[in-house]
This record gives C-alpha cells, structure tokens and sequence, in this order.
C-alpha cells in the first residue's frame, strides 16, 4: 500500500484516524502497532513474519543491552546478536542472490565453473526491510551506549520499529527521538493542520512533479542511444524525480506522524542548493546519513585519525551506502563515486579553487557532479550506465529514432514539469519551514494542491515509488 493510492487515502487512513482518536490514552499505541501491521501485510502477509522476528530479537537484545548488573561481557553479545540478525536478515533476502551470482563469474572466470551453484536462490525483497533493520538495531546499539533507555513495554517498542508513517521508507527514526513520545505525546489542532499541510504538499511533490519527470527519465534511460542533450534532459529529470518522489514520501510520512502526535525529524533540506557534495549529504536523506556517520563512521575513527584517514573513512561509509540502497555493482559505484568526492573534498579543503568560486557556480558545479552519478543509481546495469554516459559526453552516436523523443521530451506538459520542478528545487521555501505558520491564504493554496493531486491519480497510470525497491 502506497500513501499516493485511493485506498490508502479514502479507506486507510480516515479509519485509522477514526480509531486512533476514538481510542483512550495507552491504548493508541497497541492499535498503531495493529494498523500499522496491516498496511505492512497488504503486498505479502508473510513479511510481518520477517519484521516481528525482528522486532523480538531486538526487544530482548535490548532488554539485555540495557541492565546494569549484567556483565559487560553479556551486553556486548547481546549487541552482536542484534547488528548480526539484522544484518543476517539484509544479507539473506538482499544481497544472497547478488553474492552467488558474482561468486559463480568469478569461477567462471578462473575456469572452476563446475564447481559453482546450479540452483539460483531467488528471494522476494521484503519492504522496507533496509530500513526497519537499521532503525531497530540502532536501538541496541543505542541502549548499550547509554543514549536511550531500554523499553520494558513491548506494545510500544513495536509501534517504534512498525509504525506505518515511516515504516517502509523512512526516515530513519532513533528510538530517543521518539522515546518519550510513545509514552506520551501532545494531539492538538494546529499540529494535525501542519500535518494535513506537510501530507498535501508531499503528495504534490509526488504526484504532480516526480511523475511527470519520471516519464521523461524512464523515455530517456530506455533508449539505446539519445543525443547529448536529451540525455543530459533525461538524467536532470531523473534527478528532480528520486529528489521529489523521496522528499515527498518524507513530508508525507512527516505530515502523518504529526497527524498522530508525533514529530519526525526532517529528512530533506533542499539538497540541490548544495554547494559541495559534502554539504549535499547533510542535506540528503538526512537519517540515513546521521545512521551511517552515528554507527559506521566514527566507530571507524570518523576524522580523529588525520585527513588521509578520514577520507578512507568516507569512501568506506559511502561503498557501504551505495550497497544499503540495492545489491548492484551500480549502486556501489554510485556510493564509491561519492564516496571518492567526499574524500578529494576533505583532502582539499576548503582553500581549494572550488570553494573560491561564487556560489551559484559552487551549487551548479554540485548539481551537475550529482547527477552524473545519479546516471549508475538509475541503470538497470553497467553497460547501460556506462553508455548513457557516453552518450551524455558525445562518446556514442545518437540513434537514428532519437529524435522521436523529442516529441515527448519538449512537449508543453514536459517542459512545464521540468520547469516548476527547477523553480522549487531551488526558489520555493522548504515544507518544513513554510508549513510553520499557516494562515488563510496558505490553507487555500494546501486544499488547492490536495485537490488537483487526489484528482490526477484517477488518471493516472504511471505512479511508481522509487524507494519501495530499497
């Protein structure tokens, strides 16, 4: 079930809200949990199976993580079955089927192909499994440092790892920042209004502007070979589409949790504005990189150990980032390609030529490294990658029905996409701020964007969710 579905807006949620406020006080969690396994359970049932093993393997991790007259010897193992379960469970249902299919290239290669695998292991991805795994290892983790107290409730301790808002592609959620609102969290009108607000432009971003970029990017990567500057078209599309259909599921996910009293933190902040790739990850997927930089980064030393070293450290995180986001020699050197930036970056440092450039220079400079490397996030594979690029550069001679494209490419309803997504990319004020102070004006405008988004889902068939796949 995806939020930008009728189901999910006329049936769903209307009764979930219903129930919820219908519902006295503690008893809204055990209900949360109950609904928010139904929503997890409408594409295959048998997944809550896989999320509540999860959800009990970490509850007594935990359990044990937190007691102080344990040894600290049974705590830390209590730790290494968390991080090792969770990871178990990526490994088998993520990253099993990629492992023996390089496993048997490279016997191939070597000429030992008789002893590679014959059975080709296929898994169905659960949803949001990438996601749920770390959010509720971070909570052992997180106990045993002493940065959050172990839950002895299990009710609400699983509507922390279940809850449906965020549960199937984020934000990453640490268990403080949401600890004292399980137990008890503040419901008032103005905050379920900026919730209604956050949801209606969410579903905008989604709906209006990322499916209508999408078309383009999915025309532009489909074709064998486009021109330079239609596949400059395509690959500037699909960066406005990841950025609206992920930074719109956030504010949606936002935008619900506050409609049940709680407050998310943000996940976006206008990323493209960027003036470096450093600068981008601050502001991209803001929980996955506090994630990464919390649990991976500085247990590796962070920048304590000299700038060569933080550089390797960056590029480690990174590899492991790409990875995380699918299992796809793609997406490790997506996060390889970032990670190498991050690195020259850090080295460089900021009396390099690039910080001395002005600004808009610094942010276009930014964009464009971004989206080069969005070209190996959005490829089916390699070869793909590695000629969309060179048909970006001018290296592979357009195909003859290339010019077809352009029919769909410079079309009015096109043009007007990439055009309103590039005056909100970089001119329109962020969700999180605009939604701060609603007035009369503003709650039009909120009904009007609602209204026109609701209305082209009736129409619309083409209405994918990049980030289900990870």
């Amino acid at each position: 079930m995806v939020f930008s579905s009728h189901i999910f807006l006329f049936y769903f949620l209307p009764a979930s809200l219903l129930l919820y406020y219908l519902m006295p006080g503690r008893g809204r969690n055990f209900l949360l949990t109950l609904l928010s396994y139904v929503f997890y359970s409408w594409s295959n049932p048998l997944f809550c199976l896989l999320m509540f093993f999860s959800t009990v393997v970490d509850y007594c991790c935990g359990w044990v993580a937190g007691v102080a007259s344990y040894s600290k010897k049974m705590r830390k193992t209590a730790v290494a079955v968390s991080v090792l379960t969770n990871l178990g469970l990526l490994s088998i249902f993520k990253y099993m089927g990629f492992a023996l299919e390089n496993y048997n290239s490279l016997l191939q290669i070597v000429g030992l192909s008789a002893h590679s695998f014959e059975v080709e292991l296929s898994f169905l991805l659960p949803l949001g499994i990438s996601f749920y795994t770390f959010q509720s290892m971070s909570y052992t983790i997180d106990v045993y440092r002493g940065d959050a107290r172990f839950k002895k409730n299990f009710i609400d301790f699983s509507c922390y790892v279940s809850l449906f808002p965020q549960l199937v592609a984020g934000p990453i959620i640490r268990f403080k920042e949401v600890a004292e609102q399980l137990q008890s969290r503040i419901h008032t009108v103005e905050k379920f209004a900026r919730g209604v607000a956050f949801f209606s432009i969410g579903m905008a971003k989604k709906v209006l502007l990322a499916n209508g970029c999408g078309k383009i990017a999915d025309l532009a990567f489909a074709s064998s070979a486009p021109g330079v500057i239609d596949a400059w078209y395509g690959a500037v599309a699909y960066a406005f589409q990841i950025y609206f259909d992920f930074s719109g599921y956030s504010d949606m996910a936002i935008g619900l949790g506050l409609m049940f009293g709680f407050v998310f933190p943000k996940n976006f902040s206008s990323p493209y504005k960027s003036t470096s790739i450093t600068e981008f990850w601050r502001r991209w997927h803001i929980s996955l990189s506090t994630w990464l930089r919390e649990y991976l980064y500085f247990p590796l030393g962070g920048n304590r150990k000299g700038s060569g070293r933080t550089a390797i450290n960056l590029a480690i995180v990174m590899l492991l980032g790409g990875l995380w986001h699918g299992a796809s020699w793609n997406f490790i050197i997506w996060g390889a390609l970032h990670g190498i930036m991050l690195g020259a970056e850090r080295l460089a440092g900021k009396e390099a030529i690039y910080f001395r450039l002005r600004r808009p220079v610094r942010v276009g400079l930014t964009f464009l490294l971004v989206v080069i490397a969005w070209v190996f996030f959005r490829a089916e594979t390699l070869p793909q990658a590695m000629n969309y690029l060179g048909s970006m550069f001018g290296g592979v001679s357009a195909s003859p029905n290339s010019v077809l494209l352009a029919g769909v490419f410079y079309s009015p309803y096109s043009l007007f996409c990439m055009g309103i997504s590039a005056l909100v990319v970089w001119l329109a004020p962020q969700t999180w701020d605009w939604t701060r102070d609603l007035n009369t004006v503003k709650a039009a405008a909120i009904f009007f964007l609602l209204a026109i988004s609701v209305g082209l889902l009736t129409i619309q068939s083409y209405n994918p969710f990049i980030y289900f796949n990870f």
